[in-house]
């Protein structure tokens, strides 16, 4: 019976792909001694955000997320991340393969904000195994189920997922609004000519934080 066995050997942006990617570099092996035909690979990546420490710069951009610091013991709880699945091919003994995956900017997404705020150091994440191998034994083809125990935590540097959004929207950021709030937005800047959203937004930043008359 295969025994297998993860790791990470380092974390890089994907700087060709169509959305913002990053691809997990991952050390796969076996210890028994057979010949893995191939195997499907699932991959749940959560978040840990307790197992990090945070500036009081950090702690005013996750109010929105965890709330005041003191709270922050029943509020930084895990988060998911991604769900990967990946077909390996076949190998002995150990092998290493990339997997890709794909991030999201949607500030509607937990991970998304808390990624966000943070300027530097790294992202403490869980990567939980599980899957089917297919294997050569004693008496042919066999199947095997890797066991859900199977996990490895992995400190990403922030810097990798800044990179990445970088590659893909340099200097930009996005969210979502209602269609009403956009056709109001719209109408606004259409009144008043202004060229671009940022411009837009700017002039109503402005005009919120003027002293009332």
């Amino acid at each position: 019976m295969p025994g297998f066995s993860f790791d990470c050997a380092g974390v890089a942006p994907e700087r060709y792909a169509a959305a913002p990617t990053m691809v997990f570099s991952l050390k796969i092996g076996e210890d028994s001694g057979v010949r893995v035909h191939s195997m499907s690979l699932h991959c749940q990546l959560r978040i840990e955000p307790q197992r990090r420490g945070y500036t009081p710069a950090d702690a005013e951009r996750l109010a929105d997320l965890f709330g005041e610091p003191s709270r922050w013991g029943e509020t930084l709880k895990p988060m998911q991340f991604a769900n990967v699945a990946l077909t390996v091919r076949g190998f002995a003994g150990s092998t290493v393969v990339d997997m890709p995956v794909p991030c999201t900017y949607d500030f509607d997404v937990a991970a998304a904000k808390y990624l966000h705020a943070l300027r530097d150091g790294e992202i403490p994440m869980l990567l939980l195994f599980s899957g089917t191998a297919f294997y050569q034994g004693e008496s042919g083809m066999q199947i095997d189920q890797i066991p859900w125990d199977r996990e490895i935590s992995v400190r990403v540097p922030v810097a990798v997922w800044r990179d990445m959004m970088d590659l893909a929207f340099p200097n930009q950021g996005w969210i979502r609004m209602r269609t009403d709030t956009l056709d109001a937005l719209q109408l606004f800047k259409s009144t008043r000519a202004l060229t671009t959203w940022d411009e837009t937004l700017a002039l109503l930043l402005r005009s919120a934080a003027e002293p009332p008359r």
